[in-house]
Order: structure tokens, then C-alpha cells, then sequence
């Protein structure tokens, strides 16, 4: 049994939640916009796929809140000259709202089930700009070479330095740092001519992180 589908009232509200919380680049806002939420939830789900809610899909992870979905995109600063690593695709949603505002996104995902249905929904979606690939993202390929932005969208204990080495000098990094059964801070980090400036934004609770690829799902 389905639930009901989302109402334009429900669209309405999502994006006026998204600027009563402070989200004001229009560039994401109108990424939010054209993305359709619904495609990427349960069919359970997709009444809810405009609440500010995280939802579960697939292998126990989730999809996260619109608000921090938005908030991680506009703090990236994104430019539509850049390349974009996403660690963590799930549903595929957020990469969905990368493609709209980077040249080239790579998303990195541990289960192929994920994997495989997000490239699906990407590709109804028409984000050719978007390479999913079946991989561990404690250990990003080389042959990816480094990149303008990263985004991690699942909580590292410590954010590991070959992660860092991958970003471009004035790149970005964004990343729910923390423990998966306690505190866990969004945090932000640009590499200088010096190295790298950290600073810590809201606290934040994400799934964890996980080395490998399942050998399951």
C-alpha cells in the first residue's frame, strides 16, 4: 500500500521552511525546487517527502532532512566550474542537488543495492553529470584524482587525511564528524597555502560511516 502523494501545498511549505531556517543562496533553493524528494523515498513514504524529516530507505541507512540536505549544499559555496566527491550516495538525492549546481559530481556507495537504484533514479532524473560508483569511501581511488568539493553524508569519528589530501588548494570539505552513539558536529574545512582551517557548525546526528563494501546488499 502506497501513501499518498506530496501536494503542491506540501512543496510550498518545504521551500518556505527552507528560508525561515536561513537557507538564502537561490541557487540551492532552486535545486531544492526542482528535485523531486518523492522519487528518492520508499513508496511508503513519498506522502512524507516533503517533511523536514529524515526518512529510511534501503540497508538501514537514511535520507536525510531537507534543511541539512540545503545547509551541507550552501555551505560547499559551489561554483558551476567544480568537481564534486559525495562519500555516502544512499538514496541519491543529494547528489541529485549537487548535479544542478556543479559541473561533475562522483558519489561513493558501499551497497549496491543503493548504488544500482540511485543510478537509476539519476538517470530518469537526467543528472548525466553524475558518475555513482560501487566503492569504500575511507578509500577513495586514486584514479579519481582530487576535487573542488567534498561532502560526506555519513559521520566519521575523525575526518581521515587522505580524504583531506583529495581536496584542491581552496577547496571544501563538509562532514558530520562525531560517534554514532553520541555527539556529533557538522564541520566545515578549506585547504589553505597553509593547510587546512576547521571550523565546527551545528551539531548534527548522522548514521555512521562504514569501511568496505558490504559483501551483502
Amino acid at each position: 500500500m502506497q501513501s499518498p502523494q506530496p501536494t503542491p501545498h506540501d512543496k510550498m511549505m518545504f521551500q518556505l521552511n527552507l528560508r525561515q531556517r536561513g537557507i538564502s543562496d537561490q541557487a540551492v533553493l532552486k535545486a531544492m525546487e526542482d528535485v523531486p524528494r518523492e522519487l528518492f523515498v520508499t513508496s511508503l513514504d513519498r506522502g512524507f517527502a516533503y517533511r523536514d524529516t529524515p526518512l529510511g530507505i534501503a540497508c538501514g541507512q537514511t535520507i536525510s532532512q531537507p534543511f541539512i540536505v540545503a545547509y551541507m549544499t550552501e555551505q560547499l559555496d559551489l561554483q558551476p566550474s567544480h568537481r564534486v566527491l559525495e562519500i555516502g550516495t544512499g538514496s541519491g538525492y543529494q547528489a541529485a542537488i549537487l548535479s544542478k549546481l556543479a559541473r561533475d559530481v562522483v558519489t561513493l556507495e558501499r551497497f549496491r543495492t543503493l548504488a544500482d537504484r540511485a543510478r537509476l533514479v539519476l538517470k530518469e532524473l537526467k543528472c548525466s553529470n553524475v558518475d555513482v560508483i560501487l566503492g569504500d569511501g575511507f578509500d577513495v581511488p586514486e584514479t579519481l584524482g582530487t576535487f573542488d568539493r567534498i561532502m560526506v553524508t555519513a559521520a566519521m569519528e575523525e575526518i581521515p587525511e587522505a580524504l583531506l589530501g583529495r581536496l584542491e588548494p581552496g577547496g571544501v570539505l563538509i562532514a558530520p564528524v562525531g560517534p554514532a552513539d553520541d555527539k556529533q558536529v557538522l564541520v566545515r574545512v578549506v585547504r589553505t597555502a597553509e593547510g587546512f582551517d576547521r571550523q565546527e557548525l551545528v551539531a548534527v546526528r548522522f548514521v555512521p560511516a562504514l569501511e568496505g563494501i558490504a559483501r551483502e546488499l
